[in-house]
């Protein structure tokens, strides 16, 4: 019996059945875009730990920084005797993020946290309590997330009762235009729709925030036109809304900028952050307004180990990394990479019926042909499955879960990634 065949036996023994796993791969060890399992296969790396290890696995220098601050400190709670990594981590996150105004941190341990504690500053800086969310967004698997993620299996499935004041709106999806529309012509409808909205759904005087990843990434890579955001945050400007940008997994250089919501020249009055930003490790935050984030009275905001000492530096060797190791210029010549090489595949396969996103984060939607654009999810699967047992790891999503996403490391080199597409287009060749 294997090793990956004796742990799996002890997985399905001691972990509950509701942790689910894309396959049974069990890794020993990773470096950069591959990963080696505990018999020594290595495989291709396309999921970078959802989005995490944008910088690679085991960077170089986060291992350092790692290895110094375990040496000094692990932990002593930021509450009981503060650090200068937490400050400086905070200071670093409000130079990078947008807006040429005075903001303020707070430093948390998951995405879902820091979504929490937007919708939380959010409300008692407004005194409002409703919160806009979209079709296909996903937030976290916490109550207060949970329920504002709009896909319902696996995450929401008979978990409920749900967090009330949760509104839902549809997210721009040109390919398959919610309202029948076609872009440009629509003159952005999907945006001026929120206007009416406002009259049969809940009125913005009881709207505290509107949360909107850039691109929706578990919804399926869903990427908006460059006049939507702007006009998004024009209507909430004009109705006092706060705009709350979740950068979890599209910030960090994902797309090609260190935040997404920069490729359409949006100034979020909060915005969260995650997954990347820490190397590998788990940290988070939430950036804004400092007269928003401010708002909050002492003891409100917190948590034990949020902002780690370990975290923080990690994070501040990982944006390091991305900044002076050229990883963020060479993100954007692999998004243009893969971009013109799933293009070419779309001519090629009847079975792919879109090519989209920004940067390194593009994604293909699988359908049964290009006519219909009929979702193919069970050849989704088939897709996947068949490029895991050649050694590629890589993931589906999307509402219909048709849509196969790219999130390798930015430091992959060109062979590696060659390497990888070549085995999912294999993989596509054979369904096709």
């Amino acid at each position: 019996m294997s090793k990956s065949e004796t742990l799996l036996e002890r997985r399905n023994k001691a972990v509950a059945l509701g942790v689910g796993n894309l396959a049974p791969v069990f890794a020993d060890r990773a470096q950069n875009s591959v990963v080696t399992d505990v018999d020594g296969n290595e495989y291709i790396d396309f999921v970078g730990g959802i989005g995490v290890n944008n910088v690679g696995h085991c960077n170089e220098k986060v291992v350092a920084a790692i290895k110094e601050q375990a040496e000094k400190l692990i932990h002593s709670c930021f509450h009981i005797a503060m650090y200068e990594s937490y400050i400086a981590l905070a200071e670093k996150l409000i130079e990078i993020t947008p807006g040429d105004f005075e903001k303020k941190a707070v430093l948390l341990n998951s995405g879902a946290e820091a979504v929490e504690n937007a919708v939380k500053i959010s409300r008692l800086a407004s005194g409002k309590s409703g919160i806009i969310v979209y079709e296909g967004g996903f937030h976290g698997r916490t109550l207060l997330t949970m329920s504002m993620t709009s896909k319902v299996k696996p995450y929401k499935f008979k978990f409920g009762p749900y967090a009330p004041e949760i509104y839902r709106i549809p997210y721009p999806y040109c390919y398959r235009c919610p309202y029948g529309k076609e872009y440009p012509s629509c003159d952005i409808h999907c945006a001026e729709q929120l206007k009416s909205w406002f009259i049969g759904n809940a009125a913005p005087e009881n709207i505290a925030a509107i949360v909107a990843e850039p691109i929706a990434g578990e919804g399926g890579f869903l990427t908006p036109p460059p006049e939507y955001f702007p006009r998004i945050k024009e209507i909430c400007a004009d109705n006092g809304i706060y705009f709350v940008a979740d950068e979890i997994q599209t910030g960090g250089g994902r797309t090609g900028k260190f935040c997404a919501i920069d490729h359409w020249g949006v100034e979020p009055d909060l915005m969260t952050m995650a997954k990347s930003i820490g190397g590998g490790m788990p940290i988070s935050a939430v950036v804004g307004r400092k007269e928003i984030m401010d708002a909050v009275h002492p003891g409100g905001l917190g948590g034990t180990y949020g902002g780690n000492p370990v975290s923080c530096a990690a994070a501040l060797a990982a944006i390091n990394a991305l900044e002076n190791e050229g990883i963020l210029e060479k993100g954007q010549a692999l998004g243009k990479k893969v971009k013109d090489v799933f293009n070419s595949w779309k001519k090629k396969y009847s079975i792919i019926g879109d090519v989209r996103g920004l940067g390194a984060m593009i994604a293909l939607e699988i359908v049964t042909d290009k006519d219909s654009k009929t979702p193919a999810p069970d050849l989704t699967k088939k897709i996947v499955a068949e490029a895991v047992k050649n050694k590629l790891l890589i993931l589906s999503c999307g509402n219909f879960g048709n849509v196969i996403r790219i999130l390798v490391p930015l430091s992959v080199d060109d062979q590696t990634l060659d390497k990888g597409l070549s085995i999912l287009e294999k993989a596509i060749i054979e369904q096709s």
